[in-house]
């Protein structure tokens, strides 16, 4: 594993913060890497050492959250839907910024698509369709169905400014989910 100087890892740091304050603040494509570079306290030339553009940071931002929960989702493997649950809602709770803009901001309006598949291969292999009460249906739909609903609940704690906790959240959604799959 390669270490990484900490100046780099510091202006890194400082310049997704600014992008993600600022996607908060005004429309994606009203931020120029101008307003980047000030709000974050470094140079543009600095942001072009670590991204192409502000497409670029978006994708990258994305892809660390995602991937971020992938690898939650790889610990917590063997555990239910509400413990797992939790784990996801207080990610999502310390990360509101981010998932905010992205969910509820309209930051980036193909983050939901990938939420939404991320969601969807989360589930696979939980459907069981050879014997129960979802016999004889098709996986796919039922994996739609639930990723779908799943999604539509996270945007729903946002744009509630999160009314509920995050062990209550993943109590009622890991329940909800267990009776359907």
């Amino acid at each position: 594993m390669t270490k990484v100087d900490r100046r780099i890892a510091k202006s890194q740091e400082a310049i997704k913060k600014a992008f993600i304050e600022l996607i908060n603040e005004k429309h994606f494509d009203k931020i120029t890497l101008q307003d980047i570079s000030d709000r974050a306290n470094v140079s543009r030339r600095t942001i072009y050492l670590h991204y192409m553009d502000k497409f670029d940071l978006l994708d990258k931002l994305i892809e660390e959250h995602i991937s971020q929960l992938r690898e939650m989702c790889e610990s917590l493997s063997d555990m239910d839907f509400i413990i797992g649950g939790q784990a996801f809602f207080e990610y999502f709770q310390s990360n509101y910024l981010f998932f905010s803009a992205m969910l509820v901001g309209g930051g980036a309006p193909n983050f939901r698509a990938q939420f939404l598949e991320f969601s969807v291969e989360l589930l696979k292999g939980d459907v069981n369709t050879e014997e129960g009460k979802n016999m004889g249906l098709s996986e796919d739909i039922i994996l739609r169905f639930v990723a779908a609903a799943y999604v539509e609940v996270v945007e729903w704690w946002f744009k509630n400014r999160m009314p509920y906790p995050p062990r209550v959240m993943a109590e009622q959604v890991g329940i909800l989910i267990e009776r359907i799959l």
